[in-house]
């Protein structure tokens, strides 16, 4: 694959992956909007200290793309990238990808449905920088997409800087993703993670080397990777498996099954086709 079919790749969306359950249809963006200003109100009923948080970032926003972008600005602005102007670039983008709202809104139902310690989707929105760090790349990756290079670019800089997670803005992410607390996240220019997976902290998803070409990994729908695990090279993990913590997988991995080692190795087939990054078991 030469530079020019490579950069088509990675600028074109991926294909949707059938899901157990389809969170992008079953929450809609209307509908985690209604909830979210919702538990807003009765939070700055409760606690006068966050009204004015509570106004800026959700209830004076009109919709849920308004108001991912008024908290991505918070969160990324800087001395060469004010508050103000962040906010207007990142509401133009949403405007003119409104798919990003869709995929937050699956996001956002992912981590409350999966997070037992998260009690409403508004303290995801707000609180949580595995879902911000989430957002800040989908609107890279959408400015990618336009060409836009040098701004992707930059904006993954400064998401990388303010939540500990670095994501190259042409890699390629479905909906219904959850990373757990976020931290030290990796994700390479040419992975590609389908949807309805989750992800915890320290997770590497890269190369081998200095190649060129397409050379990260894709994940496939319903897998857990497990805290600190490294999935290296072009090499895919299969839909419904499970990648235990720590590990180290530099072989394809096949679908419903565990791996876990170092390096890798399966030590677990599912044969009640459990979906992993549903249940976020641990265990191996």
């Amino acid at each position: 694959m030469n530079t020019t079919e490579l950069r088509s790749t990675l600028r074109a969306p991926i294909a949707p992956s059938p899901l157990p359950v389809d969170i992008a249809q079953a929450a809609t963006a209307s509908l985690v909007w209604r909830d979210i200003c919702a538990r807003a109100e009765d939070a700055a009923r409760q606690e006068p200290f966050l009204s004015a948080r509570l106004q800026a970032l959700v209830l004076e926003r009109a919709s849920l793309g308004a108001s991912i972008a008024a908290v991505l600005a918070r969160r990324l602005a800087g001395a060469d990238m004010p508050e103000a102007a962040l906010r207007a670039l990142m509401e133009e983008v949403l405007a003119g990808a409104p798919r990003i709202a869709q995929q937050a809104a699956a996001d956002l139902a992912a981590v409350k449905e999966r997070d037992p310690a998260c009690p409403d989707m508004l303290h995801v929105l707000l609180n949580l920088k595995g879902f911000q760090a989430l957002q800040a790349y989908r609107v890279a990756h959408a400015l990618w997409r336009d060409g836009r290079d040098a701004l992707a670019f930059a904006l993954s800089n400064q998401a990388s800087i303010a939540f500990a997670v670095d994501i190259h803005p042409a890699a390629r992410i479905g909906c219904g993703v959850m990373f757990d607390h976020g931290t030290g996240i990796v994700i390479g220019e040419t992975t590609v993670v389908e949807d309805h997976v989750s992800i915890l902290q320290n997770v590497t998803l890269g190369g081998t080397g200095k190649e060129h070409g397409d050379r990260h990994p894709k994940i496939r729908s319903g897998v857990m990777i497990g805290a600190g695990a490294k999935i290296l090279g072009n090499i895919e993990v299969g839909a419904m498996s499970k990648v235990a913590a720590g590990s180290v997988v530099l072989r394809p991995v096949p679908a419903h099954c565990t791996v876990a080692g170092v390096p890798a190795r399966v030590v677990r087939h599912h044969h009640d086709q459990s979906c992993p990054s549903d249940e976020m078991d641990q265990s191996i």
